[in-house]
C-alpha cells in the first residue's frame, strides 16, 4: 500500500479529497484493454474490463465491481446532490460514484470512476 506522501497530486486530490478528475482527460475512460482495474493505492481488486462500458460521460463506467467486498457505498451530499460514493473497502481512498443509470440488461448500475485512482493489470 502506497502512503499518502507517495501519491501524485492528482491522485491525493481524488482519492483523499474526495475530487473529481475532468472528463475524458485521463488514462482508462476510453481504453478498452483487458484485465483487472485495482486500486491505485492499495492494490485491491476493484473491477473487471468484463464489466466496462462506453456511458458516454469521459470517465470509465462499470456495471458491478469483481467483489462487493472491495468497495464500500457511502451516501454523498455534496455539490446540492445525492449520490452515492464508492469507496476503495481498504484504504478508504474516494473512487467515484454509482448511479441507476447504466444498462438495464445488466443491472442498471454504472459505477463512475476517476482514472487516476485505478491501475490496469492486464490480461495476456
Amino acid at each position: 500500500m502506497k502512503k499518502d506522501k507517495e501519491l501524485s497530486p492528482e491522485l491525493y486530490r481524488i482519492a483523499r479529497g474526495k475530487g473529481t478528475e475532468a472528463p475524458f482527460s485521463d488514462k482508462y475512460w476510453n481504453s478498452h484493454e483487458k484485465g483487472i482495474y485495482k486500486c491505485a493505492i492499495c492494490g485491491s481488486e476493484l473491477f473487471s474490463s468484463d464489466t466496462k462500458f462506453d456511458s458516454s460521460t469521459g470517465w470509465p463506467s462499470f456495471t458491478e465491481p469483481v467483489n462487493l467486498k472491495n468497495i464500500e457505498l457511502k451516501e454523498n451530499l455534496s455539490h446540492g446532490m445525492i449520490r452515492t460514493e464508492v469507496l476503495c473497502k481498504k484504504c478508504k481512498a474516494h473512487l467515484g460514484h454509482v448511479f441507476n443509470d447504466g444498462p438495464k440488461e445488466k443491472g442498471g448500475k454504472r459505477y463512475c470512476i476517476n482514472s487516476v485512482c485505478l491501475e490496469l493489470e492486464k490480461k495476456e
